[in-house]
């Protein structure tokens, strides 16, 4: 039988990791404000977590059960190492919610592969569970990345968006873009909020980017299926294009994402030079995912 977490080991194990820190060497801006405390302060690792200062107060003092995304961005924030990471899960009582185990394979299902391979001129994607990356054509490569060179661990909608200066770049209003992108992740998180890889995802993110900190804090949700994104692509330049997504009604959470352009447009005429010079392959999926 397993024992009943204690709250109050777990607060004692986050004092004691956040007194180790450095403020400087997890990214933090140095001030000319003394400290009048070892390491990080609550407050610095409640920023970094993307929490309320309150609620990880109420944590260290044994208040509150952690979630499994909040014990996910800590682990970030404080720096554990696998160790650290299993123990704090422990402490917690959530070890079953502990990231790295295998989840189940994402596969794309026969319709939205027939679909893909029938998209010749418009840039597709097939989007899996947390915007993860299940699919694509050859335009898709052309316009965005070659994604079969992405580790498929990275390979998700939002984590490149964020990361990946190339398709960060091609955003010629990334904020707009990324803040609805998270907006869309935060409305899917909801059928599933303690899920592993979606908490590894919101830890990652919320550790490596201020912006994405800021709007994943603020929960604005969006189930928007269609927009307009601009582009600038280095070989082509500026693009107009039209948004549109399909959800699979089979309780999969996969969508197929297709961008077109006005017919005449210069837009079109872009995207018809893009696919021009891509292999005509079939479109690569990672069965391993």
């Amino acid at each position: 039988m397993k024992s009943t977490p204690d709250p109050r080991a777990l607060g004692v194990f986050l004092r004691a990791r956040r007194a180790q820190l450095d403020p400087q060497q997890c990214g933090l801006p140095t001030t000319d404000t003394p400290r009048r405390v070892t390491g990080l302060r609550r407050e610095e690792v409640a920023t970094l977590a993307a929490i309320s200062v309150d609620y990880y107060t109420r944590l260290e003092q044994g208040r509150v059960r952690a979630s499994t995304p909040v014990l996910t961005t800590l682990a970030r924030a404080l720096r554990l190492d696998q160790d650290q990471e299993r123990y704090l899960y422990e402490l917690a009582g959530r070890t079953d919610d502990r990231p790295g185990r295998r989840r189940p394979v994402q596969r794309i299902r026969p319709a939205m592969r027939r679909l893909l391979g029938q998209l010749a001129h418009a840039p597709a994607l097939v989007l899996g569970k947390h915007l993860d990356i299940l699919a694509w054509n050859p335009t898709a490569t052309a316009l965005y990345t070659d994604f079969a060179a992405v580790p498929a661990h990275h390979r998700n909608y939002l984590r490149l968006i964020f990361t990946d200066p190339a398709v960060r770049g091609l955003h010629t209003k990334w904020s707009h873009d990324a803040r609805e992108a998270v907006a869309a992740l935060r409305m899917e998180a909801a059928t599933d909020p303690t899920h592993p890889e979606l908490a590894r995802l919101v830890g990652d993110l919320t550790i490596q980017d201020a912006d994405f900190r800021t709007w994943w804090a603020e929960h604005r949700v969006s189930s928007a299926t269609y927009g307009t994104k601009h582009y600038r692509h280095p070989l082509v330049g500026n693009l107009t294009l039209d948004c549109d997504t399909w959800a699979a009604n089979d309780g999969s959470g996969q969508h197929l994402m297709v961008l077109t352009a006005e017919p005449g447009s210069p837009s079109h005429d872009a995207l018809r030079i893009l696919a021009s010079w891509t292999a005509q392959t079939p479109s690569t999926e990672d069965l391993n995912r």
